[in-house]
């Protein structure tokens, strides 16, 4: 990925808005992310930004195929 196509760093920037202010995420081997530095390293498209990306978009795509409810269903069932 050279660099993120403008409607995917809107898409990715508007659901990093509505994480709580106070979260971090972690990034494997990347570090410990506070909301304000996502959105720091999205709208420089450097190294981090472009891995955010990647995550948001496989996350958007598992939902879209439905894998995100398959895995919750079966959680749900093992814990029965």
């Amino acid at each position: 990925m050279n660099s993120i196509k403008k409607d995917v760093k809107e898409l990715v920037l508007a659901r990093i808005d509505v994480m709580p202010p106070n979260r971090n995420v972690v990034i494997g081997s990347y570090g410990s992310f506070s909301k304000e530095q996502l959105k720091e390293h999205v709208e420089k498209e450097d190294e981090i930004g472009k891995k955010i990306t990647e995550i948001q978009l496989a996350f958007l795509k598992a939902l879209k195929e439905g894998d995100i409810y398959k895995k919750i269903d079966a959680g749900n069932t093992a814990r029965q």
